[in-house]
């Protein structure tokens, strides 16, 4: 009886038919390789490679496969001074005879990648040297466009078995260790040379290598790395130009000739041709398939975000020292002098938050658009916690291109429910009526804010003709999940919660409202909001550098179980600085809390976006305008988002500490 092994559903046949005599099936995985998913938690920590429940399976029998075609899938371009994608067919690259695009999801539309077949086929465990991709000629136009992404830094990203190209570098602080750049660039520039402008010279020769790990239980070859040696050589050949069957001087496989340096590297000019050329080399490596993306996601820097755990975790115990002292010992003095007294006399002749009970729970100006913004903030509050709870369990690891974007999206719209469920609890207890209005006002004035931001933006990235821009189809279908799904969820929640009892106050409140006492410099609502903001924002900062460089400097985020524990450092420090300033506030006989308590914790995204200001200066080397505007407007997104969630939580916070301590004491 021969012996089984379960596969995954997606892994084909071993010997499959060519589609154009060039390329294998596009989407065909290499060598049977078994699905990929670790828990992302603490990275200190490798945990295997753990299937998703609910997969389907095929059982094949095992056996080593050799000469597996492997297909390399190209990527866009990118560059951390521009920040503007672009398919990787918009250089004259050599192409395959026909260009198959590789079903993206909509995360990976969102990040402007564009996955398609490439010529670089060759097989398993077969090595392979000097193979002629192309010959090209460019023209003064193909010379400039190459010139321009050289000179932009731009590098090119390709996919083998889902593992993303990089270039091993050497660390220059350290005696050892290698770090791993995502993708080769097009090419480098000589500013020694060439007169005032420099000469600039191609990669054209790739030298792959591929990391394979053998099963010796299953006798299966699984890749568990893809690296390459980009070099520039000015290739030479003898005799008339016969495709990929001529042989060149520069580098010979007959004559076991490789390139090893870029010595003579090749210029990028008009009408000089350029031939690229490619090797293949397989090593076998002890790194198992389940842990292959290790390598990948080295962090040398866990003692940093350790840092900023203990960091944030003292200003916590400092803020709940604060709390404790003023919920045990004054409140519980205060509430308990206040319960002895028999006349409302005697009660009048005290000063502090008992004599506001009156008018505490009096409802705000524009109260309609805090029930807005309050059940907003809920909405991200529910997609962030369920997000980064699916990240800690390894639902959204790095492997999975676009699946945490996507995974976002989807979540925002199916919390629509609870927005409106939120908005509308909050609006019956202002005593409100239009209950669809409110509704509409809450399916409709964060995600057109935003989305006018968002089409202005892309707008400019089309104009710059970069895979960046949003399709037609793909804004078709973010509309769907807005009008179609997000919104009549809104309008579920807002009718069930509407339905439902209003929220009784602990005290009744007063026709005529109390004069407010003038208030001590330090009340100020412009200064306290101010302080408020100060420590939810020290909190999570370090956490944000990291967040920023992952984004703008194309870098992989992958250590959930830190931001994890930060989001829950953001969420107490939030409740608890607007606590202590509430119960400031109050005790100065100031009632009007309802909106300082939610713009106290919201004044953080000030903060963050003056620190996205600095990074932007100090860390990342845009020159050109409209990259500038698309960093500073995709911040100013983020930062309106993180303002609504922080308030949120701040309103929420004050909203029941206020509820508790007027159901304390006996009001007449």
């Amino acid at each position: 009886m021969r012996k089984m092994v379960l596969f995954r559903l997606s892994c084909f046949s071993a010997n499959p038919t060519r589609n154009d005599g060039v390329d294998p099936p596009v989407d065909r995985p290499c060598a049977c390789s078994l699905p990929h998913r670790r828990a992302w938690f603490l990275p200190s920590r490798s945990r295997p490679g753990r299937l998703p429940p609910g997969s389907k399976f095929l059982a094949f029998p095992t056996r080593a496969i050799t000469k597996d075609p492997l297909a390399v899938k190209v990527n866009k371009l990118t560059s951390i001074k521009t920040q503007l994608p672009y398919s990787y067919y918009s250089l004259p690259y050599c192409r395959p005879i026909n260009i198959v695009d590789s079903a993206e999801n909509l995360g990976e539309v969102l990040r402007g990648d564009r996955i398609e077949n490439s010529v670089y086929v060759f097989e398993m465990r077969e090595p392979e040297m000097c193979k002629i991709a192309c010959k090209f000629t460019p023209t003064d136009k193909d010379a400039k466009e190459f010139k321009e992404k050289i000179e932009d830094e731009y590098r090119v990203n390709m996919i083998l078995d889902n593992l993303p190209l990089v270039v091993p570098m050497k660390r220059l602080d350290q005696n050892s260790g290698t770090v791993y750049q995502l993708g080769y660039h097009v090419g480098v520039k000589d500013h020694l040379s060439g007169g005032k402008n420099g000469t600039y010279y191609i990669y054209n020769h790739l030298s792959f290598i591929v990391k394979y790990h053998k099963d010796v239980e299953l006798d299966v070859f699984r890749i568990v790395g893809f690296e390459v040696k980009p070099f520039s050589v000015n290739h030479a050949y003898e005799g008339q130009w016969n495709d990929v069957k001529t042989r060149l001087s520069t580098c010979d496989p007959h004559a076991k000739r490789s390139v090893v340096n870029s010595d003579s590297p090749q210029v990028v000019a008009a009408n000089e041709d350029i031939i690229f050329t490619y090797d293949v080399e397989f090593q076998e490596s002890d790194v198992k398939w389940a842990s292959r993306w290790d390598t990948y996601l080295l962090m040398n820097d866990d003692q940093i975000h350790w840092f900023s755990i203990i960091n944030s975790l003292l200003i916590v115990l400092f803020l709940s020292v604060m709390v404790a002292m003023i919920m045990l010992r004054t409140l519980y003095r205060d509430i308990s002098k206040y319960n002895q007294f028999e006349t409302q006399e005697e009660a009048q002749e005290e000063t502090g938050w008992k004599l506001v009970h009156g008018d505490v729970f009096r409802p705000p100006n524009n109260s309609d658009l805090l029930c807005v913004y309050v059940g907003t903030g809920v909405q991200f509050f529910g997609m962030l916690l369920v997000t980064m709870i699916f990240a800690v369990l390894g639902f959204l690891s790095p492997s999975n291109r676009g699946g945490l974007m996507t995974a976002m999206l989807l979540l925002w719209v199916f919390m629509g429910l609870f927005a409106g469920y939120s908005s509308a609890r909050l609006y019956k207890m202002f005593k409100g009526t239009e209950w669809k209005k409110i509704t509409l006002q809450t399916a409709f004035t964060f995600p057109g804010i935003v989305s006018i931001i968002f089409f202005i933006l892309n707008a400019l990235i089309w104009g710059e003709k970069s895979s960046g821009a949003v399709p037609f189809t793909t804004m078709f279908a973010l509309a769907f999940l807005w009008f179609g799904i997000s919104a009549p969820l809104v309008f579920v929640g807002s009718y069930v919660g509407f339905r439902k009892p209003a929220i009784e106050d602990p005290v009744k409140t007063n026709k005529i409202p109390r004069q407010i006492p003038e208030q001590a410099w330090y009340m100020n609502p412009v200064f306290s909001i101010l302080i408020g903001g100060i420590l939810p924002f020290g909190a999570v900062f370090i956490e944000l550098f990291f967040i920023l460089t992952s984004i703008w400097l194309n870098q992989f985020y992958y250590i959930f179980g830190f931001l994890f524990l930060v989001f829950i450092i953001l969420i107490v420090t939030c409740a608890e600085i607007t606590i202590v300033l509430c119960y400031f506030q109050l005790c100065s006989e100031d009632y009007l809390w309802w909106w300082r308590s939610y713009l106290t914790s919201g004044s953080s995204a000030l903060y963050l976006f003056l620190y996205a200001t600095f990074y932007f200066f100090t860390k990342l080397e845009i020159t050109k305008l409209i990259s500038g505007i698309l960093y500073f407007g995709y911040m100013l997104i983020a930062s309106y988002a993180f303002f609504v969630l922080t308030g949120t939580i701040g309103f929420y916070a004050c909203f029941w500490f206020t509820r508790l301590i007027y159901s304390s004491v006996k009001i007449d």
